[in-house]
């Protein structure tokens, strides 16, 4: 009986976590596509009252979607470039940032996209001090400035650490082989498990 619970429990929640992304894309999308249409509701009034022209509600939703369709590429193109790319941090950093929620709404954005890697994603052996002595870390933070905020945890208890702001000459990163998991037993074991972090 206590299989079968669990096995139900954790299929609700496989298929819970597989339309949670779907249901967050079709509700923003939907909101959108209501922004666009409030928008566009003068001009269709206008269209419909001087001309007796009646445009059908799909197709208004239509011109929506387009629109924002449009917009989308126009800003892509415009951040690539430098200029575009330079006035968008500007505008962000000087108002955008300041908008309750958008720095948080903007991180996870990012981390669901892939547009910035998770937190403790990156293992990497730091040298700290310069002197080929080399720590266990994770990357949390890169910066434009080329700089890299490590954090290195202390063996046995891991959620205890030190913080480093380093240089990326100053790291090795690890191949992919190495997860984060595994790192995390080399430093609960105090060392023991290390070989394979330490053959690169």
């Amino acid at each position: 009986m206590s299989r079968l619970r669990n096995f139900v429990i954790t299929t609700l929640i496989g298929g819970f976590l597989v339309l949670l992304p779907l249901a967050i894309f079709i509700l923003t999308i939907k909101l959108l596509l209501g922004l666009v249409v409030g928008l566009l509701a003068p001009l269709t009034n206008l269209i419909i009252n001087e001309f007796d022209l009646p445009i059908p509600d799909f197709l208004v939703s239509l011109i929506a979607f387009t629109i924002i369709i449009i917009l989308c590429f126009i800003i892509g193109l415009a951040v690539k470039t430098q200029i575009g790319r330079r006035s968008f941090r500007h505008v962000e950093k000087t108002y955008l940032l300041r908008l309750p929620l958008y720095g948080v709404i903007k991180e996870t954005v990012q981390q669901f996209t892939g547009a910035k890697k998770m937190p403790f994603s990156d293992v990497v052996l730091v040298d700290v001090f310069g002197n080929g002595t080399r720590m266990t870390g994770f990357i949390t933070d890169e910066h434009d400035s080329g700089n890299i905020t490590v954090f290195v945890p202390t063996g046995p208890n891991p959620t205890n650490g030190f913080i480093f702001h380093v240089r990326e000459n100053q790291i090795e990163r690890l191949d992919q082989d190495v997860k984060t998991d595994d790192a995390l037993r080399t430093i609960i074991g105090v060392g023991v498990g290390s070989a394979k972090i330490m053959k690169y």
